[in-house]
């Protein structure tokens, strides 16, 4: 490889699993059909044959035992990574996560740290069945003691999961699977930012449009169009989930007066939620409209045929765009 490949966003999640479990032999992959196979993604694919079972270890169907026994293993010394390997498939996991992993640091006063990174594919526009197309991200940046984060571009992503695996805290990695497969160019030689940073992909003066994952990619779409109508968007990928990287967002609300959160998640009680309210209480005398929301319906995830009906398209961050330049 040269310092600057054009990779999609999976190879380059499986070039920097590679990377980290060559700079340190105590990273351990775990998960379902994720050794010979590659993972249902092919994500993992070849790091069986190049490392071992040892350290690329296939798991029974049991998404609790998979964290129970990463937990162990992360308390002698290892930092196990282990995939889930559908978004609704996590939830069996979940009092592993939330009452385990998320408390030891805490409970041990410090004592112990859990260094492990749960990678989660998650979100819609696949086209795919019930429990295979969910954003269950709410649930996890709640939980205090969990980073959570997710990558939108293949640059992002083969960096942001060596530095999970490097975190002494446990990081729950959201991999959103619609962005699998289009390229990106990807600088092998040198990080363009830490995984807890906000990032100004596409810099505008009227409007501030923030997301993340496979939602910036949407944000940016809906940002090219809204120029051709002579609207400036500025477009923020929040990258970190939980914590927030704030002082971006506040720079760029105080500059446009304005907000739009759109997300995959359905709206209420949601990541969405909790930044419109924190411009709301932060930049409140520079807001010249309420912060807007574009999501998914607060019902369950729907059929597959009408999954575009649900999500949030680029139309409906264009009304809400529209809707705050109203004011």
């Amino acid at each position: 490889m040269t310092d600057r490949e054009n990779l999609p966003l999976a190879k380059a999640l499986n070039a920097g699993l590679r990377a980290a479990m060559e700079k340190d032999e105590k990273v351990l992959l775990m998960g379902e059909d994720i050794g010979t196979l590659g993972g249902v993604f092919r994500i993992t694919e070849h790091l069986k044959r190049d490392f071992g079972a040892h350290r690329v270890m296939d798991t029974p169907l049991a998404e609790s035992g998979i964290l129970g026994t990463a937990i162990g293993l992360a308390m002698r010394g290892y930092r196990p990574v282990c995939e889930i390997q559908f978004d609704g498939f996590v939830y069996p996991a979940f009092d592993q996560i939330t009452s385990q992993l998320a408390k030891f640091h805490a409970r041990t006063q410090g004592a112990v740290t859990l260094p492990i990174v749960i990678r989660i594919p998650y979100g819609g526009h696949v086209g795919a069945i019930e429990h295979h197309m969910e954003s269950p991200e709410t649930y996890f940046a709640h939980t205090p003691g969990i980073r959570v984060i997710s990558p939108s571009t293949p640059n992002d992503a083969y960096w942001m999961i060596q530095q999970a695996i490097e975190s002494n805290d446990p990081v729950v990695f959201l991999e959103p699977k619609s962005r699998y497969w289009p390229k990106g160019e990807v600088n092998l030689a040198e990080a363009s930012a830490p995984m807890v940073q906000t990032r100004v992909a596409r810099e505008g003066e009227h409007v501030t449009l923030i997301g993340f994952g496979a939602q910036t990619t949407m944000n940016l779409q809906a940002a090219q169009l809204a120029e051709a109508e002579g609207v400036s968007v500025e477009v923020l990928d929040l990258r970190s989930v939980s914590p927030i990287d704030w002082d971006p967002i506040f720079d760029s609300v105080r500059k446009t007066g304005r907000a739009v959160v759109a997300q995959e998640a359905p709206g209420n009680v949601s990541v969405g939620s909790e930044i419109a309210a924190t411009i709301a209480e932060r930049c409140f005398y520079s807001l010249e409209a309420p912060v807007l929301r574009a999501s998914a319906y607060d019902v369950p995830f729907p059929p597959a045929r009408l999954e575009k009906h649900y999500l949030p398209d680029v139309d409906r961050v264009l009304d809400a765009i529209d809707r705050t330049l109203d004011y």
